[in-house]
This record gives structure tokens, C-alpha cells and sequence, in this order.
């Protein structure tokens, strides 16, 4: 996909910082449409299906974490989450509602395209893969498929947001190894890690669960104390049919 051809949709009812922040984005060849009424926002997504979403988490009508929630399960493209609120837990809930980043105003201009463009190559890189790449990992009855998107725990596929698939293939297709924050942190989204950002950390707990793991006790995606997260094949391979 040609840069040009990337369609970017802001949905923010400050008018003023959203058409200052189209004319930046598509002064760098993004092709920007704005959206300021919350409650058309979902419908509007899900029609025009654009290349990325850059939605404030705050709105007149519908707040951005409901319009997540809502189209999350049929727009497969990347949400930027952009709000001028601090607060953790609201990084926590967009990101459990699906949010694939969480940008706090104000927000210079080349950071905000800097993290566009990382998830917009990380989404079009997961919807092409190279032909020699391992498309399908299979530990025991857990099989994560690259390919298709798709993950499988024993017959019973697997929810997964595209950011915890992302994670997920990362963690697995390097099993055996501990994979620093910093390190998932750049392959995921193409910057480096300011020593803060807890997506990570929610996304695994959020993982665990669902592939059987135990948020508790974990076995599959161990904490390395200082050091990482790390999958073990082992243990993921002699899950009995209880924990499945």
C-alpha cells in the first residue's frame, strides 16, 4: 500500500486542533477526513472503513471508549486513541476496548505522525507476510496462524484484538527467549519505550487468560523480574484437557 493511499480518520470535536491536525498530516501525503459528532463516529468507521483512526476519548455524544468498544469486533484497522486526560486507568480501558496506541495531548505533530505511520506499517506488514515466513506455531493444543490472524486453543478459536495477536505471534514465534520491554515495545510499533507506557503489561494480562494461562501463577508468559517476558513452549505443549 502506497503511502498516498493511506486514509486517516479523525474523530475529535475541537475543531480547531483537528483541522490544524489534517492540514500537518496531509502535508505529509496522508489523505485525512474528520469526524466531530460522537454518536456518527462507529457508523461512519465501519462504513468508510479507513486505513487508521485517530479518536479522542472524549465526545459529544458517544465517548471515544464506547465508539472503540462498538466497532472494535468489525474494523480490523489500527486505533489511535488521542485524549487530554492523564489518567491511567483510561489508557487501561482503551486499550482493553481495543485500542492499539494511546497518545496524550498535546501531542506534537511529528510524534503524532511517527506513531501513524509505525502502526500503519505494522498493520499492512501482518496483512502481507513475507513468503518465507513462518506462518503457523503450534504448541500442544495452542496454534497461533499469522497467516489467517487466527488463534486456536484446542477446537476454540481464540478472541484476540489485532495488538494481542501482534504480541502474542511476537512472544511465541520467539519461545525460549526473554523478550525485553524495550524489545517488544520497538518491533510492535517502530519507536522506542519511554520507561512508562503500561500497554504492554495490560495486553499480557489481558493474553494470558485466553490462552490458557493463569493470570495468577503464570506458566506460558512468565515475568522476568527487571528483565522481560518470556514463552515457554513447555508448558504451553502440556496443557491438559481441564485447561483447555
Amino acid at each position: 500500500m502506497e503511502q498516498q493511499s493511506w486514509h486517516i480518520l479523525i474523530v475529535e470535536d475541537d475543531q480547531r486542533l483537528a483541522e490544524l491536525t489534517r492540514e500537518y498530516l496531509q502535508g505529509n501525503g496522508l489523505n485525512v477526513s474528520i469526524e466531530m459528532d460522537g454518536a456518527q463516529a462507529a457508523a461512519r468507521i465501519l462504513r468508510e472503513q479507513p486505513d487508521l483512526v485517530i479518536l479522542d476519548l472524549m465526545l459529544p455524544g458517544e465517548d471515544g471508549l464506547s465508539i472503540c468498544r462498538k466497532v472494535r469486533g468489525q474494523y480490523e484497522g489500527p486505533i489511535l486513541m488521542l485524549t487530554a486526560r492523564t489518567d491511567d486507568m483510561d489508557q487501561v480501558l482503551g486499550l482493553e476496548m481495543g485500542a492499539d496506541d494511546y497518545v496524550y495531548k498535546p501531542v506534537r505533530p511529528r510524534v503524532l505522525l511517527a506513531r501513524i505511520r509505525a502502526l500503519l506499517r505494522r498493520h499492512e506488514g501482518a496483512e502481507a507476510p513475507a513468503p518465507t515466513e513462518r506462518r503457523r506455531l503450534q504448541f500442544g493444543p495452542l496454534v497461533i496462524d499469522s497467516a489467517m490472524r487466527e488463534a486456536w486453543l484446542g477446537e476454540q478459536a481464540i478472541e484476540l484484538t489485532s495488538a494481542e495477536f501482534d504480541l502474542l505471534w511476537l512472544l511465541t514465534s520467539n519461545a525460549g527467549r526473554i523478550l525485553s520491554r524495550e524489545e517488544i515495545f520497538n518491533a510492535l510499533r517502530g519507536i522506542e519505550y519511554d520507561g512508562q507506557d503500561r500497554s504492554i503489561d495490560v495486553r499480557i494480562s489481558r493474553i494470558r487468560p485466553k490462552i490458557g494461562d493463569d493470570p495468577m501463577h503464570p506458566r506460558l508468559i512468565k515475568t522476568v523480574r527487571s528483565k522481560g517476558y518470556l514463552f515457554v513452549a513447555e508448558a504451553a505443549e502440556s496443557l491438559g484437557p481441564a485447561e483447555v
